[in-house]
Parts: C-alpha cells; structure tokens; sequence
C-alpha cells in the first residue's frame, strides 16, 4: 500500500481543481435563472450530492443555458 506521502503531490491538485469547479459551478447556478433542463433546486441538489467533478460536469453538459 502507497505511503501517504507519495499520494499527496498528486492528490493535492486534483482537491483544489475539484474545489475550484465546485465553486464556479454553485455561482453560475445562483446567478443565473434559464436552464435548459431542470430548476435551480434541482441543480443544486445534484451539484452538492456529486460534487466529485460528476455534478459540476453533469450540470455544464445538461444544464447550463447557452447565452
């Protein structure tokens, strides 16, 4: 089993970008009204259950009106 150590370098990037689109798919969804599929609560509700890059995705893919 890999020591902790060794993970870390490449674990660390992967938490801060997982963040990092988390956030800016929760503030996209706050501050727009139009989605193509869905309602803000429905987004919002399937962007924080999964939030492991599968939510933020699902929702720029499905959710997102085009501007």
């Amino acid at each position: 089993m890999p020591d902790i150590n060794e993970i870390l370098p490449f674990l660390i990037p992967l938490v801060i970008i997982q963040f990092g689109l988390l956030g800016y798919t929760l503030y996209h969804i706050l501050t727009h009204k139009n989605y193509k599929r869905g309602t803000r609560t429905l987004w919002l509700i399937i962007v924080i259950v999964f939030m492991n890059f599968v939510g933020p995705i699902l929702y720029f893919l499905l959710g997102k009106e085009e501007e």
